[in-house]
């Protein structure tokens, strides 16, 4: 079957076509025909074994997100049947619970083999079906990116009718937040960097929206959209450049998700504004399988459809993965196997 797989040494340069032979489902083991997988930013980072040890071995094939269809049972199978539509979890061992060392090593696309096949083999434990409503591309992007925003919202803090939330930009990770943040009541906030997304971000469910590289000190801005009282629950996704504004403009007591580091991973900020205002600082990776499964049942309730901006061919893995790069996107880049 075909694979892209990093073989030889890591670096993008060594993301190869390659082959590997077709698995066969063992006692309680699936096979799933994968129909698309979806990019995330950490799937940039993998092939230059940017997270060190917990980056796996080689060969790997890359990519954390997908969907397909069980072809193949294994014997005491009871949660899917042949013919059902399935996302893989980020996490395999991950089902439910507080998180732990072996719960958060054990993910796909690095040390375990991603999506980036014809068919994966995978415990029926680390599978969740997919609502009809949604396209294999919109499907393949649930597993890291929506359950992210999703825990954010439900878990790192608990987000009420008339909470007040920013959001910064409008990737993946952002997109979701808006969408599951107006499912909640949430009076939203979205900064992003042009006038074009603005205006897209408003369609989604945005109440207010800040231009980022017209107003730099947006922190000062949000003081009018909350009438000087402050966020009740920030979405961090920028770290080292945007923490220190978001300590700025959350409310005392207030919870900062902690998600992602695009703008660099240093902490150069003032603590005592986390102490004095009894700020939490919430980090938040990914979720395991029961918050998956709950918002799956959230989304086919109400419908909701994810943000796809491209969708690249099979073989055209590394065209789509420098458009991600680029930041081009509005929504997620997918794959179509």
């Amino acid at each position: 079957m075909r694979v892209f797989q990093i073989e030889g040494d890591w670096g993008l340069h060594n993301l190869k076509l390659s082959q590997r032979p077709q698995p066969t489902a063992g006692p309680g083991q699936v096979l799933v025909r994968m129909q698309a997988s979806a990019l995330n930013y950490r799937d940039l980072v993998v092939p230059e074994r940017g997270y060190g040890s917990y980056t796996g071995s080689l060969p790997l094939i890359p990519i954390s997100d997908g969907v397909g269809t069980v072809c193949q049972v294994g014997p005491g199978v009871r949660r899917v049947t042949v013919g059902d539509r399935v996302c893989p979890t980020y996490f395999q061992n991950w089902t439910g619970g507080a998180p732990d060392l072996e719960r958060l090593t054990q993910s796909l696309g690095g040390p375990l083999d991603g999506t980036m096949t014809e068919i994966m083999c995978l415990s029926e434990q680390g599978v969740v079906k997919v609502p009809v409503h949604l396209t294999d591309a919109q499907a393949a992007s649930l597993p890291c990116a929506a359950l992210t925003a999703w825990s954010a919202l439900t878990s790192g803090s608990t987000v009420q009718a008339g909470d007040r939330v920013l959001i910064q930009g409008c990737g993946g990770v952002a997109l979701f937040a808006v969408q599951f943040a107006k499912l909640m009541g949430a009076h939203i906030t979205v900064i992003t960097s042009s006038e074009e997304r603005m205006a897209r971000v408003r369609q989604l469910g945005a109440d207010a929206v800040i231009n980022y590289r017209a107003v730099p000190e947006w922190a000062k801005a949000t003081r009018d959209i909350t009438l000087g009282r402050g966020y009740d629950l920030i979405i961090e996704l920028g770290g080292e450049k945007t923490l220190p504004q978001s300590l700025r403009c959350i409310r005392p007591g207030g919870t900062i998700a902690m998600i992602g580091i695009l703008s660099g991973s240093t902490m150069t900020t003032s603590l005592g504004l986390i102490v004095t205002r009894q700020v939490r600082l919430q980090g938040v990776t990914v979720g395991h399988r029961d918050g998956f499964e709950a918002m799956i049942r959230a989304m086919d309730q109400h419908k909701i459809e994810p943000v796809v901006d491209r969708i690249f061919g099979f073989e055209e893995l590394k065209e789509a993965m420098a458009y991600l790069k680029s930041g081009a996107q509005f929504g997620k880049v997918c794959i179509a196997h």
